[in-house]
């Protein structure tokens, strides 16, 4: 796995009421990755952009729902999400969000 391919893995962290509650309870942080993403690369992208110790990676596929704009059927992306535990004493700061 090239440190390219890392950095591309992944896309954005989830920043909602569930996973902020999951950060706080359980040290489980929420991010987008991309569809072809494995559990491996997940973790060594995490460890290697925030610079913590990852214990364990879950992996949520959801469906894209069917959605209807006035006339037009339209349909949104699917996403895969990654759940991310740390190790005790690991955490990461996203700068402030809120």
């Amino acid at each position: 796995m090239s440190s390219d391919r890392l950095m591309q893995v992944l896309v954005s962290p989830v920043v909602s009421e569930k996973s902020t509650i999951a950060a706080d309870s359980a040290r489980q942080f929420v991010f987008r990755v991309l569809p072809d993403a494995s559990k491996p690369e997940i973790k060594k992208a995490v460890e290697l952009m925030f610079d913590v110790k990852v214990d364990a990676v879950r992996v949520v596929n959801t469906k894209g729902k069917n959605k209807r704009f006035g006339k037009l059927m339209g349909r949104r992306n699917n996403v895969r999400k990654a759940y991310v535990k740390l190790v005790e004493g690991s955490d990461i700061d996203f700068g402030g969000i809120a």
